[in-house]
């Protein structure tokens, strides 16, 4: 048995990567240190402590460590291991999505321009990151509108021009109606728009425009001022500073009661050419520059393009590591700077502020899918807490239910539970919908503090009227049972009303039905939300379904010997392959897994034999 404390005192004065996991052998969290015999006791001993990280040290089994020859080595494991692992107590942004690029391929004989999500070696020049994909395509088709570059991805010569070249969108170089250099001079123009050095080429189409005019080649001196407009048009709305400097990211923090929020600004040659904002859960009351350290950790990892600087609010610890492992990915020089003062700060705080107000966007975004909610379903108050319910089973066996909680409307994963059903034989999914809403009601009634948290203001559940009716027989019930145990027991907190989530013939969500059997009308936003919390219950049930069927299907004799349990069944399933070779194995190979000493490897040969 791994004895923490024991394994405490073995710990190493080394740098490298510790990784906790809790009694099902699931990676919680992943951290590095410079020392890790100081960094790990921390944990264990009576400091003051974040209730994030207390809560992470309760679940803590056991735990084990990479050592690693420098703290930039353990901070490339640590990132790596998280991404691969998202440990529920790290910071995680998991949407990992790859932002699009603009890529002008130079090396072609004549290049063009489109959107790409792929970083490659190949001598192209990239533009980006852009924050969305609609971001990058209105810049492409600003350029394809307002320079007659090729529109065609696969370029090749022809015998005729496309139409293109007919309403004077392309020159037709497959035409070989225009010269490389003529046409390379058009790609350098949009490199300068891309990078921002627009005021040269604003004062070179002046000077082209009036010359045109001059010679009365009226047509084209028209094409070179509506190039001329767009080009400072685009110019204008993108710039957002006087900073001098190129590539910068800048990064902004706010909090709410329950909720995180990173903004991220992309400036390139002093200007905002994108925008991205990450919403961090059951942070807030970690340090602010604990937070942007696991952000920085996280959301630069892998990625292909990096900026010169990073600027950030405040000092972050491990600040000279990071710089060392961006520098090493970027193959140049890259720096997180704290500006005190002047243009930068504002920067900074320009990029605070706006995560605060998408902070708040979001807070009115939610009160308004619930003031909706409650005018739907005619509720008196707001419908704060929903708890949703789904059956599963297959063909009577292993029934299960699930149960997920949408919370000031949001699906609060960690308040999902999941139930196996104790009292119903066969199928019957009505019954077990009673049964499980009967027990789901009495924990919160005998034990309001306890992990189901207070009542729910509202219950659905996944079905028809049936289902209802279930769910319904089952409060009664409760309230006549604590009634005649308690006269004094105030039912009407049982008064939860019952709503049925309805699909149609393809398992898919097509109504919202009450007791009465009537379908509720909702709007797309509504019904949408809907939608994603009967897929999430419906998940959650099935998962828990899947898992037992699947624990049936590996139950071996090894689950029948005390003091093997399920790290342990792996580890001797995954070192010797079979019941039968471990059972033919020797004392000494046995001892060689872990948590298994002399005592225990001996049970094991007089068990199996």
């Amino acid at each position: 048995m791994f004895n923490i404390e024991e394994e405490l005192k073995k710990l190493p004065h080394k740098p490298g990567v510790y990784i906790m996991h809790d009694k099902d052998d699931k990676i919680i969290y992943v951290g590095k240190a410079i020392s890790l015999r100081n960094r790990v006791r921390q944990y264990f001993r009576k400091t003051n402590k974040t209730k994030r990280i207390e809560n992470m040290v309760a679940l803590i089994e056991h735990f084990e460590y990479i050592v690693t020859d420098n703290e930039a080595e353990a901070l490339i494991l640590e990132c790596n291991l998280i991404k691969k692992n998202m440990p529920k107590f790290n910071v995680l942004l998991k949407d990992d999505k790859t932002y699009p690029y603009i890529k002008v391929n130079v090396k072609s004989e004549f290049p063009d321009v489109y959107i790409t999500r792929r970083i490659l070696n190949d001598g192209a020049k990239y533009f980006g990151p852009y924050a969305s994909a609609g971001s990058a395509k209105e810049m492409v088709e600003f350029i394809k509108s307002k320079f007659k570059i090729r529109q065609c991805r696969s370029f090749k010569y022809k015998d005729r021009p496309c139409l293109n070249y007919h309403i004077k969108k392309c020159m037709a170089p497959c035409m070989g109606y225009v010269s490389r250099e003529e046409y390379m001079k058009q790609i350098d123009e949009i490199i300068d728009v891309l990078e921002g050095k627009t005021d040269k080429l604003v004062k070179q189409l002046n000077q082209e425009m009036l010359e045109a005019s001059k010679g009365l080649h009226y047509e084209k001196a028209a094409y070179l001022r509506d190039k001329l407009i767009a080009v400072e048009r685009i110019s204008e709305r993108q710039k957002v500073s006087n900073i001098s400097e190129n590539d910068i990211d800048v990064i902004g923090l706010a909090r709410n009661d329950t909720k995180v929020c990173v903004e991220i600004f992309f400036v390139r040659k002093s200007k905002m050419i994108g925008r991205e904002h990450f919403f961090l859960n059951d942070l807030v009351d970690e340090e602010s520059k604990e937070i942007i350290s696991g952000f920085i950790k996280q959301y630069y990892l892998d990625r292909p393009v990096l900026p010169n600087k990073i600027m950030i609010r405040e000092e972050i610890e491990d600040k000279e590591v990071l710089q060392e492992w961006l520098t090493k990915g970027a193959g140049r020089k890259v720096e997180i700077k704290t500006p005190q003062k002047g243009e930068k700060l504002r920067l900074v705080e320009m990029a605070e502020n706006n995560a605060k107000i998408t902070l708040e966007n979001k807070e009115k975004d939610k009160n308004a899918i619930l003031q909706e909610l409650k005018e739907v379903l005619k509720l008196g108050k707001l419908p704060r807490k929903i708890e949703c319910y789904d059956i599963s089973n297959l063909s009577g066996t292993n029934m299960v239910a699930g149960m997920c909680v949408l919370q000031d409307g949001i699906i609060k994963k960690n308040m999902s539970r999941r139930f196996r059903i104790k009292t119903v034989f066969g199928q019957d999914d009505p019954r077990c919908m009673k049964e499980v809403i009967g027990r789901r009601l009495v924990h919160s009634i005998e034990n309001p503090n306890g992990g189901f948290g207070r009542l729910p203001d509202v219950i659905f559940v996944d079905g028809g009227i049936t289902q209802i009716r279930a769910a319904i027989e089952a409060i009664e019930e409760l309230k006549e049972k604590y009634k005649k145990e308690n006269l004094e027991f105030d039912t009407s907190i049982l008064n939860i009303p019952i709503y049925g989530m309805v699909k149609n013939d393809k398992h898919q969500t097509r109504a919202l039905m009450n007791k009465e059997r009537e379908e509720l009308e909702l709007t797309n936003e509504l019904f949408n939300l809907i939608t994603t919390f009967q897929d999430a219950v419906h998940d959650t049930a099935i998962g828990y379904h899947k898992k037992l069927r699947e624990k049936e299907t590996t139950k071996s004799a090894l689950d029948e010997i005390s003091g093997i349990g399920e790290v342990k069944k792996k580890a001797l399933l995954k070192k010797f392959g079979s019941i039968k070779k471990i059972a033919n194995a020797e004392i000494e190979e046995l001892t060689k897994i872990k948590g298994i000493n002399e005592n225990l490897a001996k049970k094991i040969k007089e068990e199996l034999s």
